[in-house]
């Protein structure tokens, strides 16, 4: 029944493969985040059954009902949506990644539910490079000081930044998204001079990942390029 997920996303990782020779990169450092939003778990088991481990979702409780319902496989759970604070203590109980951190309040929150399950949260940064005001994220200019306040006390002992995030503008012009990619890894590259940690960069959806490869990324979000068009409840 979901053989064209299959056909989707060997096609893409082919794809993926062709454009990391093309620019010089490790193709096996380009990690896939299928995007499983408003899909069954059967679409996510029938990608598991064929190699792919890592899922994203963007609501907690679709996470928690997904996560039970495959609990018995060895998937890494990504959550990459807005975060309500008061459904953190769920999303750390589940996800191995959080892509969408900004505010010191979640931060905060992360601490003393992952200490309290004696784990080590990974999280990306959220990074609003483009300054649209419609979305989340750190300005450029507060990333350093943010990193300096977890890392360097030890308040925040649970907790491990592993890289950026961001989400590029919504537009047709890929000079404008290029930028956007560009930016961030500038910001990642001149942060590993203090924090060898960070390094890797969620950035690229379905829509621009090619881009996102050319300009580093290490993490893409992918979910209408395997998944379809998506069904919305």
């Amino acid at each position: 029944m979901n053989n064209y997920l299959i056909d989707n996303l060997y096609s893409l990782k082919n794809e993926i493969r062709e454009i990391a020779v093309k620019c010089g990169r490790d193709y096996e450092s380009i990690n896939i985040v299928a995007v499983s939003k408003n899909f069954s778990s059967e679409h996510i088991r029938t990608l598991y059954e064929c190699g792919q481990k890592s899922f994203g979702e963007n609501r907690a409780q679709e996470m928690i009902d997904k996560y039970n319902e495959l609990k018995e496989l060895d998937i890494d759970w990504h959550f990459i949506g807005r975060i309500q604070t008061n459904k953190i203590k769920y999303i750390v109980q589940l996800a191995d990644y959080i892509h969408s951190v900004w505010r010191l309040k979640e931060i905060d929150e992360i601490q003393k539910r992952a200490e309290s399950l004696n784990k080590i949260q990974k999280i990306f940064l959220e990074v609003n490079v483009s300054g649209e005001e419609t979305k989340a994220g750190l300005k450029p200019s507060e990333v350093d000081d943010l990193i300096a306040n977890i890392v360097k006390t030890d308040t925040y002992q649970n907790i491990e930044i592993i890289g950026l995030m961001t989400m590029a503008p919504y537009t047709d012009d890929e000079t404008v998204i290029r930028r956007s990619f560009s930016d961030l890894r500038k910001i990642r590259d001149k942060l590993q001079s203090s924090y060898k940690t960070i390094k890797e960069l969620s950035m690229g959806m379905s829509n621009d990942y090619k881009i996102a490869i050319e300009e580093g990324a290490t993490y893409l979000r992918i979910g209408t390029r395997i998944f379809g068009e998506r069904p919305y409840k």
